[in-house]
């Protein structure tokens, strides 16, 4: 009966209150990107833009979303931050018994999504996921505050809980076993390596006449360039 009630007053509430989402709009000034801009490979134009982001003050400069297929072709998006980048492709961690780890271990191909806002701009980058090695996995790990490692260890991702308190408790049974010396790398946590294939560029323009470039890796190596319609 309650329910029933909290029900009915939540829906007078948006009776008397709707969103007008429509009215939320801006115009994209900060600048264009032009053919000329472009370098023949994307990871250098990509580097220049995430120091951007970095030395402009964006909160979380280095957050991703991560998309991911269930086998029954269901996506998933998530947001994690990018741990490192080289030639190799974009790294980020995670548990292996999350959900994205195990879409992605029954379909490599993912997504990412950079989304500077502020800065009218996106980058989109679409390849396939891999395990990075143990060895840059422990690398990492060891980096890390000894409480997120901690906290690794006592967090089984995506698997359900029956309250928040039964995952403080798990925090608190690590922070004693591993009270004394070095925490491990967990066998069920490390890195993920997505080597990019496709990846577009997007800077916000005037009139909703956006700038979208988009590199796609050739069979030789190169990167093909392509203007996209916005």
């Amino acid at each position: 009966r309650r329910c029933a009630v909290l029900c009915r007053l939540a829906r007078n509430v948006g009776a008397l209150h709707p969103m007008n989402l429509e009215q939320f709009r801006r115009e994209y000034l900060r600048g264009g990107l032009r053919r000329n801009d472009l370098p023949a490979a994307p990871l250098s134009l990509f580097e220049t833009w995430q120091q951007q982001a970095i030395e402009s003050g964006l909160v979380d400069p280095t957050a991703m979303v991560v998309a991911t297929v269930s086998a029954d072709g269901q996506p998933s998006q998530r947001t994690v931050l990018l741990k490192h980048l080289d030639e190799s492709g974009f790294v980020f961690y995670t548990n292996y018994g999350s959900r994205k780890a195990k879409e992605i271990a029954e379909n490599a191909r993912v997504s990412l999504l950079f989304p500077w806002h502020p800065l009218e701009r996106q980058v989109k980058i679409c390849g396939r996921a891999e395990k990075v090695s143990l060895a840059d996995s422990v690398r990492y790990f060891a980096t890390r505050p000894r409480d997120s490692q901690l906290a690794a260890w006592a967090s089984r991702k995506s698997h359900g809980l029956t309250a928040r308190q039964v995952l403080l408790t798990e925090l608190e049974h690590m922070k004693q076993k591993f009270a004394h010396g070095e925490v491990p790398l967990p066998d069920f946590w490390g890195g993920f390596r997505v080597l990019a294939h496709e990846i577009e560029f997007w800077q916000g323009g005037a009139n909703r006449l956006h700038d979208r470039f988009v590199y796609r890796l050739q069979t030789d190596g190169s990167w093909n360039i392509e203007r996209l319609a916005t």
